[in-house]
């Protein structure tokens, strides 16, 4: 790719589609997003129409497997894709949809998936394992994965320019829809919230994050199906099974007015949410910065102001809002691909 090259992004969410054009010094030459898509071509085909040159194209890919780094795509690595779509079935399905979009319309322009397990492949093997029979571990690859590893990777860089402090230890939070934490150290994850699916760790939109397995396994005895436990899992769990609603701004709102199921459902997201910024800087043996990003961890100043009061008791540390940039993520490692330039 030429340095003045252009770089589509394309982020599928569970839901929605953003898309981003971003020339070689990450100006947004245009941007879209589309808050419902359901994977048909339309949208990007009227979004390319305007948008110009594309010289290769960015993917958000939640999971990766064992990739440590983006990868052009190909066949291969899109059947490999494919084939992980079980540990992340909100998510891969639609970034295939948008990898077979792309093909289509631009079949001719390289592509190239980032990961956002990716970020997490530099957590050592004491946080990654699984206390699970080696069996099970070995047969199946059973390990903490951890993902919103690009927001994670773009937050935590950006609050360390902002303390002006490169060897800080950060805790980054990204909170919106999906919530996880990372424990970030010289650019390197030290540990994270989420596990071998995007289920595990915090309470967030839909899912409710840590759940004692034992109680899974109750409820499959007491006879819920599993498609019906998973959906529990996926669809009506964290703060929409807590108040009713998954949107922090309509718990917010509700709580104000004394709706006493959504006061609990802040309580339990608080309390969750320290317990775990504390859990990570136990990992990085301190914290230095503390940084929120994500639609609930940018806007939401009184839940901040909360869990500032609740982890005061870590020590000093500098607090900074990043707005989320996945885009400028993703642009960057798109250009970074080994042999990139001889892909063209």
């Amino acid at each position: 790719m030429t340095p003045s090259g252009n770089v589509l992004v394309v982020n599928a969410g569970s839901s929605s589609l953003k898309l981003s054009v971003l020339a070689e010094d990450d100006t947004v030459l245009a941007s879209r997003h589309v808050e419902r898509w359901d994977a048909d071509t339309g949208p990007l085909r009227d979004f390319l129409a305007a948008a110009g040159v594309i010289d290769a194209v960015g993917h958000r890919v939640v999971h990766g497997g064992a990739a440590t780094s983006a990868h052009l795509i190909d066949d291969r690595l899109r059947t490999g894709l494919e084939r992980l779509t079980a540990l992340a079935p909100l998510h891969q399905p639609r970034a295939l949809a948008g990898i077979d979009a792309v093909r289509e319309l631009l079949p001719r322009v390289p592509q190239v998936a980032c990961f956002d397990t990716a970020f997490h492949a530099t957590m050592p093997s004491h946080a990654t394992t699984y206390a699970l029979p080696a069996q099970w571990r070995q047969k199946w690859d059973l390990r903490r994965y951890g993902f919103h590893g690009l927001s994670h990777a773009y937050a935590s860089r950006r609050a360390v320019e902002l303390a002006g402090a490169p060897d800080a230890r950060v805790v980054s939070c990204h909170l919106g829809a999906g919530a996880s934490l990372a424990a970030v150290h010289r650019g390197r994850s030290v540990d994270t919230t989420m596990g071998f699916t995007p289920l595990a760790g915090l309470v967030m939109a839909t899912r409710g994050g840590d759940v004692d397995p034992g109680l899974l396994v109750w409820l499959l005895r007491a006879g819920l199906s599993l498609d019906e436990l998973e959906d529990g899992l996926e669809h009506h769990s964290g703060l929409a099974g807590l108040s009713g609603t998954g949107d922090m701004r309509d718990v917010r709102r509700a709580a104000d007015a004394g709706d006493e199921r959504a006061v609990l459902a802040l309580r339990v997201y608080v309390h969750r949410l320290c317990q775990a910024i504390a859990a990570m800087t136990a990992s990085l043996g301190g914290i230095d910065v503390l940084v929120f990003t994500g639609g609930v961890g940018e806007h939401d100043a009184e839940l901040r102001t909360e869990v500032r009061a609740e982890v005061a008791f870590l020590g000093a540390m500098d607090v900074f809002v990043v707005e989320a940039r996945e885009d400028l993520e993703i642009a960057g490692q798109t250009r970074a691909v080994p042999d990139f330039e001889e892909s063209q």
